[in-house]
């Protein structure tokens, strides 16, 4: 019997590379993990004495239409380069202490340019390595479809090794994308907005509760990972905020404010420590939007974002509820596994003991913007009968449109006073209900720091005692009775077709205009 020897062919590649993901920008991540796994063993090693000696500087070039990443870590050893960058698929890396460990991440950047070049220099050689991926060729082999080739034989075609002379001293990894093919990964903007959130970075300086997750942090004896990282010598951060804002990025307002953070974590049976996270308590006045890049609660593992900020989604009890917050879950337990994609972790039975977990977790989120909600609601009842007052008294002075409207208006007064007591009522009850909850004390603290300037004890109501209440025809003397009459009808008319403010501008200059 004669076996076949098994044949993996041309197009698994393009599986692996070529059309491993949907968003370009992910090349910049892969690259960004490498780097950071190798910095990690330049510490281990004694190479450095601190990560913050070691920095990953991303060039970005639209006009020679060029990408390149160069980290300072332990570089790759001549003899290694061929046996390491040149295989598909051989991670040789522990996957419980790297972030990288399946070997196939730093060929993504075949899909977009024409070539894809890995320089290095390792500590004491005085050679750097130039392995050299033909990406143009690749793709035109992986289109003929008329040539069966296997995987290796194309490999071997594309690929070609230089070799240069190097300091003895040097030691880095440089990853270049020449003529690059998509305008996205070109854009600097949108790759930095991208990284802010993805990448192993520290907090902004401005997010005030840094220091209160880092010593959260250290209380589970846990590491936040970070790098320094730079983009065109710009030194890139997570975007948190304390101040929440709607509009464009470029013209933008507050809106919100975080005024606190809440931990919480999920153990397994036996108390290990699976993941830990934080979320913001603000005032919740709206879904976070989206000029506000950080918004979401992000899963991260080694610091670095799994999948984009709806990930975590279709565990809250609505869509929606992820976005009233900021927050992380930092996975912890090295049987979370990111997927090949890493969009998520690989199925066992952590991970369902987790996503089970942290479901729960997220109903407290959802009953936390539900009940910032009802204080609110409750809280704009009263300040419905204090706008209400101040236009009444108004109303009372320059004159109503029509005579029985200072009726109207004392009755539309005596309900919204009703309605605002009630709403008075209610929220001291919310309060009650708050006393064993730290987040909703301060929920209802925050929104009603004010109310009682909203509640007056007592308002004057003008009484009618049988007297005709002020109008804006009064006025008129130039006309007659029955002009007034006329006009004070196309009055109540703007009154009921346009908006108050734009009804109370008009019907003042018609009064200003008919008094000339």
């Amino acid at each position: 019997m004669i076996e076949e020897k098994t044949r993996i062919g041309k197009d698994v590649i393009e599986s692996l590379t070529l059309a491993m993901y949907d968003d370009p920008k992910f090349i910049y991540r892969e690259y960004i993990q490498n780097s950071a796994d190798q910095i990690d063993i330049a510490f281990e090693k004694g190479l450095i004495n601190s990560k913050d000696e070691c920095k990953i500087e991303i060039k970005i070039n639209k006009f020679e239409r060029s990408i390149s990443i160069t980290d300072n870590g332990t570089g790759v050893q001549a003899e290694k380069v061929l046996p390491v960058l040149k295989s598909i698929a051989q991670g040789v890396k522990d996957r419980t202490k790297y972030k990288g460990f399946r070997g196939i991440g730093r060929l993504g950047g075949l899909a977009y340019c024409d070539r894809l070049i890995f320089e290095t220099s390792y500590t004491g050689e005085e050679i750097k390595s130039k392995l050299i991926w033909n990406a143009k060729e690749l793709k035109q082999i992986i289109n003929n479809r008329n040539k069966k080739e296997d995987a290796a034989d194309v490999i071997d075609t594309i690929t070609s090794l230089e070799t240069q002379p190097a300091k003895k001293e040097e030691r880095y990894f440089k990853v270049i994308l020449e003529n690059v093919s998509n305008d996205i990964l070109l854009n600097k903007e949108k790759i930095y907005d991208y990284l802010s959130m993805v990448a192993p970075v520290p907090y902004k300086k401005g997010f005030f509760f840094q220091d209160k997750i880092y010593e959260k942090a250290k209380e589970y004896n846990y590491t936040i990972d970070e790098y320094n990282i730079y983009i065109n010598n710009e030194q890139l951060f997570k975007e948190y905020t304390t101040s929440i804002y709607e509009g464009e990025k470029h013209n933008k307002r507050k809106i919100d404010e975080i005024f606190d953070i809440e931990f919480f974590d999920i153990k397994d049976k036996n108390d290990q420590l699976l993941c830990w996270g934080w979320h913001s308590v603000s005032s919740f006045v709206k879904q976070i939007p989206s000029v506000n890049i950080a918004r979401g609660i992000r899963l991260r593992k080694g610091n670095i974002q799994i999948g984009d900020e709806k990930q975590l989604v279709k565990l809250f009890k609505e869509p929606r509820g992820s976005f009233y917050f900021f927050g992380e879950v930092h996975a912890v337990s090295s049987e979370l596994i990111p997927n090949a994609r890493r969009d998520y972790f690989t199925e066992n039975n952590t991970f369902k003991i987790f996503e089970k977990q942290l479901k729960e977790k997220f109903k407290k989120l959802h009953e936390l913007y539900y009940y910032s909600s009802q204080v609110r609601s409750e809280k704009k009842k009263i300040e419905k009968l204090g706008a209400l007052t101040e236009e009444f008294k108004q109303k009372a002075e320059k004159g109503f449109t029509k005579p029985k409207e200072q009726k109207e208006y004392e009755e539309k007064f005596r309900k919204a006073k009703e309605e605002a007591e009630k709403a008075k009522e209610k929220i001291e009850k919310l309060k009650g209900k708050a006393e064993t909850d730290k987040a909703k004390s301060k929920i209802v603290e925050k929104i009603t720091k004010d109310i009682e300037d909203k509640l007056p004890d007592k308002v004057e109501i003008p009484e009618n005692n049988n007297e005709k209440p002020k109008l804006l025809t009064d006025n008129l003397s130039k006309h007659n009775r029955a002009e007034r009459k006329l006009i004070s009808k196309i009055l109540s008319i703007i009154d009921n077709v346009l908006p108050k403010e734009l009804s109370d501008i008009v019907k003042q200059k018609i009064i200003e205009e008919l008094n000339k």
